[in-house]
């Protein structure tokens, strides 16, 4: 079972997205938070596996709680929720550590997908990302190694990076290569090496920016 907390200052939004959730036999909703602070302190008591958050939220928003997290050193894949005008917060997001984004009027089968996705550690930005959001990165808003071609990918490498873009955990891209996880492992960090990123999300992120996914 995939424990989840649930972050969103809408108590109609939070309270349907678990009801959603609670016709799944994969995901246990542990906790929720109606703003960033109470989030980390849900996060802390309850542990979950991946955190669903809201971007707009009074006080302390999910931009804020992304980087209070991240200074916590707690390390759990956050999955934001977000609507069809919020690309720039997306890429802040993003850059500020979460493992991907989703848009609230998604299906269950497409939420608890994603959660399961993250939970295995994989990351859930495609290649079908908006067009705005790609104008947004051509423009150089990504901030990281801006202006910097990456190094060029082996063949592999870039099999490899197109099942990180399709949000596959190294178990899962090892067995669709038929390599071994510590393989895999390799190539994921020649690719973050030779992208200039820091995660599997930024990477993903930048070789779209350099057209390196179709």
């Amino acid at each position: 079972m995939i424990r989840v907390c649930l972050v969103d200052d809408q108590t109609l939004v939070r309270h349907g997205i678990r009801r959603l959730l609670e016709l799944s036999d994969e995901v246990e909703v542990v906790a929720e938070a109606d703003d960033g602070m109470t989030a980390l302190e849900a996060v802390g008591r309850s542990r979950p596996d991946v955190v669903l958050l809201d971007l707009r939220m009074p006080r302390h928003d999910g931009i804020w709680t992304l980087e209070a997290l991240r200074e916590s050193g707690v390390e759990v894949p956050v999955l934001v929720l977000t609507t069809f005008d919020d690309d720039e917060l997306v890429l802040q997001a993003l850059r500020a550590g979460a493992r991907g984004y989703l848009l609230k009027d998604v299906t269950l089968e497409q939420l608890v997908g994603a959660v399961r996705t993250l939970a295995e550690g994989g990351t859930l930005v495609r290649p079908a990302i908006t067009d705005r959001l790609l104008r947004s990165l051509h423009a150089g808003t990504l901030g990281e190694a801006e202006g910097v071609p990456p190094a060029p990918l082996t063949e592999r490498e870039t099999e490899v990076l197109r099942l990180m873009a399709a949000g596959l955990s190294n178990r899962e891209i090892a067995q669709s290569l038929f390599l071994a996880e510590g393989t895999v492992k390799n190539h994921v960090s020649n690719v973050l090496l030779k992208l200039g990123s820091r995660d599997r999300t930024r990477a993903v992120l930048r070789a779209l920016h350099h057209g390196l996914l179709d």
